[in-house]
């Protein structure tokens, strides 16, 4: 394909009053990300941002933040009067740009996120190579009630003789089986020509780029279809959350596909919560009910148990989580071992071979290689240097209130249990804390530091005291 030849209208500006939902319809998410943005992945894939044009309306300016590091550009759809109107208001704006228009338009509508790359490639291709004015990507749903059919001149032929909507069909189309998509290729000057033809006499009052397609076949063009090879969920919207969730489950499941196919497995994919930017390493193993979320990368050959949640997070090869971890934005280097029930707040970096166990949290912090917090301790604002031990109930108290200050623990030191390290605060190379103590001071490399009260044992106490207490009352 010759992609200097097409440019890509997505349709974004509509509301999408079936939802209930005060978000615009473009804007709700499944496999982890926009509608909208799944859709111009799938565009960016065949053109440049700079041939690619969403029209907006609709709670405008949080569309265009949800999508504006993508390069496309955007063109405002004040009142929406339809696809055919929307279609009125890029044509002005390439007028108002100074822009040429391309001799061709692919035509996306934002809602259907599960579309292809290989299918609009097949489409585009078809339609350069029937020479045609307007093609119309087309499926066959085991339900078609609801949808815009697509009456073909003869059988299997390519040519189109009208779309017609659900309301308008006779009792004899009624069992058409072809819908149309939404998805249409266009001869720009055929589109341009014929727009301002369109009127709005159906029950909603606005311009359909549907009619489009009759005004093309009066005037002696060529309108043809081709009807999608993908399965039917890949040219469907959804107009309900209900919908948008069976499309959700429905990218889930080709998520976990591809990364089995890729050599990880992953027990239960169903159960699973996979997000579709997620990438994972051969030979990892994924155990029932994980979810991973965002821009989370997996090494090879790692493990992770059940019921842990990772969101934007990286981890090395041959890392293995137990189960019950919650862990965001957090960086994990090779052979660590992680959790259960740890939790790794943002900026937590775990170096190679680090083990971080049960009911420790970390926030801010940076675990050299080696160390370990095996058990009920804090680790926040703190830098530990390779090979430190935190022994179990270790907490730094990182916040006075109204500043948040570091620690910094050095290589090969040894924080005994239930210790309080009070930041801003450094522990020397070597240097040992005793248990319980409470460090309010720069421990040097290599000493031991205590910072608690001397015991104090009084032998008799128990027994001294129980004769100088009066009896205790009997009751009946």
């Amino acid at each position: 394909m010759e992609t200097s030849s097409f440019g890509i209208a997505i349709m974004a500006a509509g509301k999408g009053t079936r939802l209930n939902s005060r978000r615009p319809k473009v804007l709700h998410e499944i496999g982890g990300q926009a509608l909208l943005l799944h859709v111009i992945a799938a565009a960016r894939s065949l053109v440049p941002p700079s041939q690619i044009y969403c029209i907006i309306g609709h709670q405008a300016e949080a569309v265009h933040a949800a999508a504006a590091t993508t390069g496309v550009h955007f063109v405002l759809q004040p009142e929406q009067h339809g696809t055919g109107h929307a279609m009125q208001q890029l044509r002005e704006h390439l007028a108002a740009s100074n822009k040429a228009a391309p001799e061709n338009f692919l035509v996306l509508s934002g809602d259907v996120p599960l579309i292809q790359p290989a299918t609009l490639l097949a489409l585009c291709n078809f339609h350069l190579a029937e020479r045609a004015a307007m093609t119309i990507l087309t499926a066959v749903p085991p339900n078609p009630t609801g949808y815009g059919r697509v009456l073909r001149t003869s059988g299997s032929a390519p040519e189109v003789q009208a779309i017609v909507e659900q309301k308008a069909l006779t009792t004899d189309q009624l069992s058409a089986p072809e819908i149309n998509s939404g998805i249409y290729c266009f001869r720009t000057s055929a589109l341009f020509a014929h727009l301002d033809s369109l009127t709005p006499n159906n029950a909603h009052g606005e311009l359909y780029l549907t009619d489009v397609a009759a005004q093309l076949v009066a005037h002696g063009e060529r309108v043809v279809a081709l009807r999608s090879a993908g399965p039917v969920e890949e040219v469907l919207g959804a107009n309900t959350i209900e919908e948008m969730m069976h499309l959700d489950a429905a990218m889930r499941l080709s998520t976990a596909r591809r990364l089995m196919a890729q050599g990880v497995t992953i027990f239960r994919p169903e159960t699973s919560v996979i997000d579709a930017t997620v990438q994972i390493g051969p030979d990892t193993v994924l155990q029932p009910f994980v979810q991973l979320l965002g821009n989370t990368r997996i090494g090879a050959n790692c493990k992770i148990g059940s019921y842990n949640v990772l969101e934007n997070t990286q981890l090395g090869d041959n890392v293995l989580i137990r189960p019950n971890c919650v862990i965001a934005d957090t960086t994990i280097g090779d052979d660590v071992k992680l959790g259960p029930f740890c939790h790794l707040r943002p900026g937590s970096h775990i170096g190679p071979e680090a083990h971080i166990g049960n009911f420790v949290e970390t926030k801010n912090a940076r675990v050299g290689r080696g160390s370990k917090a095996n058990h009920l301790a804090y680790l926040g604002d703190t830098t530990l240097g390779a090979y430190v031990n935190i022994g179990a109930g270790t907490i730094t108290c990182n916040y006075d209130g109204e500043r948040k200050h570091p620690t910094t623990i050095g290589n090969g030191a040894f924080v005994g249990s239930n210790s309080t390290l009070v930041a801003p605060v450094a522990i020397g190379d070597s240097a040992y804390v005793a248990a319980a103590s409470c460090i309010t001071e720069d421990v040097p490399a290599a000493a031991l530091a205590l910072g608690r009260s001397r015991q104090v044992t009084k032998p008799g106490w128990v027994s001294a005291r129980k004769q100088s207490a009066p009896s205790a009352a009997t009751g009946d």
